[in-house]
């Protein structure tokens, strides 16, 4: 139903309304004036005594009055059914006035997108059907083109501002990860500074504890937390605080690995770990860290083949594995599982490897390699190891160690 339908519906039944009463009005001045005729009527007759005369006009109005009565009965029964009508359309009228205005809206806001070409072409015969001079069409054109370059204008400053809003947001969080990276690289130079030096490394491990909510998710920072629970491990005086420090350094070791399986520094210190607290487990648990030592020290190497500390930790494995006598190798793979095997030829190779890449790598590497030497049979090389070793200054603790180890060696050779 169009909006011209729905205001005719209103206005017939406020029409049809107005006509009842006229009619009822009608007909009640009608009666009246009958009633008045019929009295006058027959006091003429009580008068003239013209009987016959009298009842022949009194029957004739009174078929006219009914018959104007008929005729009145009649509209006002055609009025009901259209009252009915109405009746019936009123509850869909507020829809379809909101479904037209609706329509009109989308016909606005369509002629309003129109080009202003168009908008003057159509615009002109229109002007001129109304009696509208094409000068005021033009005009009226010129307002509409106007008015469109506007609202063009306002969405364009709006997307540019938009636009200006995304980049200032993406610069600040650009200076944020920049400003999160800085503090990040500051912080694990400070951790490599503080284990270059063996006197302060026990201090290396609170400031990353600190820090770690903060940068938990990077790989770089958890390999070197790892690495400070090494480090607080060899720094610790009693037994279960070492223990302590090796579980939750071999925690963040794993983490690490999650982060960047490719991470040669993660696969190396989870198994350094796992070495330490093989000396805290029991055999069976030992068999395990073993095997896991030996696994990603191999993958560490793979990932960073020039890196002297992967050998010589490996070459340490297999000399302590080839140690082992038949009969404790027995016992283990009964009670415990098979456990690895290695010889001292893997060992010595391991150890050459080292000195390979960096010579003099360290008096340990060269102190080991003479103790395979000598298990070899081969003295003259293990002499010449030695010598070597000794002219080597002692800086760190290891090097004490290494350096007991050389002169326990010395008398047998």
């Amino acid at each position: 139903m169009s909006q011209s339908d729905s205001r005719g519906l209103v206005l017939g039944a406020l029409a049809g309304a107005a006509g009842l009463t006229l009619a009822v009005v009608w007909y009640q001045s009608r009666r009246a004036g009958a009633g008045k005729m019929v009295a006058q009527e027959l006091y003429l007759n009580n008068n003239d005594r013209h009987v016959g005369a009298s009842v022949s006009i009194a029957w004739a109005g009174q078929r006219e009055v009914l018959d104007r009565l008929g005729a009145l009965i009649q509209c006002v029964s055609e009025l009901k059914e259209e009252v009915r009508a109405l009746k019936a359309a009123l509850p869909l009228l507020q829809e379809h006035v909101r479904d037209e205005l609706q329509g009109g809206s989308r016909r606005g806001a369509e002629s309003r997108r129109a080009t202003p070409t168009r908008r003057r072409r159509t615009a002109g015969p229109s002007a001129r059907q109304d009696g509208q001079s094409s000068e005021d069409a033009e005009s009226e054109g010129g307002y509409m083109t106007a008015m469109t370059d506007s609202e063009e204008e306002d969405k364009k400053g709006r997307e540019a501002k938009e636009q200006e809003e995304e980049e200032e947001e993406e610069e600040e969080e650009e200076d944020e990860h920049q400003e999160e990276t800085d503090e990040l690289s500051i912080l694990l130079e400070s951790a490599d500074a503080l284990h270059a030096k063996e006197t302060e490394r026990g201090g290396g491990l609170a400031p990353l504890l600190e820090r770690r909510g903060q940068f938990e998710q990077d790989y770089a920072f958890m390999w070197r937390l790892a690495r400070a629970y090494s480090d607080a491990h060899d720094m610790a005086q009693h037994r279960e605080e070492k223990k302590s420090m090796a579980e939750s350094g071999k925690k963040a070791g794993e983490e690490a690995i999650a982060l960047n399986p490719n991470c040669s520094d993660s696969h190396q210190w989870f198994a350094i770990l796992c070495g330490q607290l093989s000396e805290y487990d029991t055999i069976q648990n030992k068999i395990k860290n073993g095997y896991l030592f030996k696994d990603h020290l191999d993958r560490a190497i793979e990932l960073k083949p020039e890196d002297p500390l992967s050998y010589y930790l490996l070459g340490r494995w297999c000399y302590a594995v080839a140690q082992c006598t038949w009969i404790e190798r027995k016992i283990a793979a009964t009670l415990f599982g098979e456990p690895p095997n290695a010889t001292v030829q893997d060992a010595l190779k391991n150890f050459l490897k080292a000195d390979e890449i960096c010579p003099k790598y360290s008096k340990a590497n060269l102190v080991f390699l003479a103790k395979c030497y000598k298990d070899l049979g081969q003295k003259q090389q293990a002499r010449e190891m030695c010598n070597t070793a000794s002219c080597m200054d002692n800086t760190t603790k290891e090097d004490d160690e290494a350096q007991k180890e050389l002169d326990s060696l010395l008398p047998y050779l």
